[in-house]
């Protein structure tokens, strides 16, 4: 046996640079280039279902609801809605808790004197069966057997 006095090299592994994907269309032959794919558009999540605020209710159309659910004439029911409006202002500019079923209860957080006026920031809370009574389709489903 003959002996050599190269030393050998020890093969090592290489790890071999791998290339991140292009969106380059490859060149076929004799064919079109395929059009780069779009990314996939993940659908966002299910957002609930938006509370629907109507424009806001004027004193012409509370008079106007209070005369048909009530049954009374205009020009009777004009002064007690009025009334009952300036008696529910003055309470609330006073500071006073409001607890009027079924409406609710009204409570002051608090209040800032502006130039313009007094803006009186207020918390109400109505029970499940008014605000079920209101808006219906907030109703929890029950499963009936």
């Amino acid at each position: 046996m003959a002996t050599s006095t190269d030393k050998k090299k020890v093969a090592t592994p290489k790890l071999k640079a791998t290339k991140t994907p292009t969106n380059k269309p490859e060149k076929m032959v004799g064919k079109p280039a395929p059009k780069p794919s779009a990314r996939p558009v993940s659908k966002p999540a299910k957002a609930p279902e938006p509370v629907v605020i109507e424009a806001e209710l004027k004193k012409k159309e509370l008079l106007d609801l209070v005369v048909v659910r009530s049954g009374i004439k205009k020009k009777d029911a004009k002064p007690v809605v009025e009334a009952m409006l300036a008696v529910l202002g003055e309470t609330i500019a006073s500071g006073r808790e409001l607890n009027l079923q079924p409406l609710g209860k009204l409570r002051i957080n608090r209040t800032q004197i502006k130039d313009n006026g007094k803006v009186i920031i207020c918390k109400l809370r109505q029970s499940k069966a008014a605000a079920e009574r209101a808006n219906p389709s907030l109703a929890p489903v029950s499963a009936k057997v």
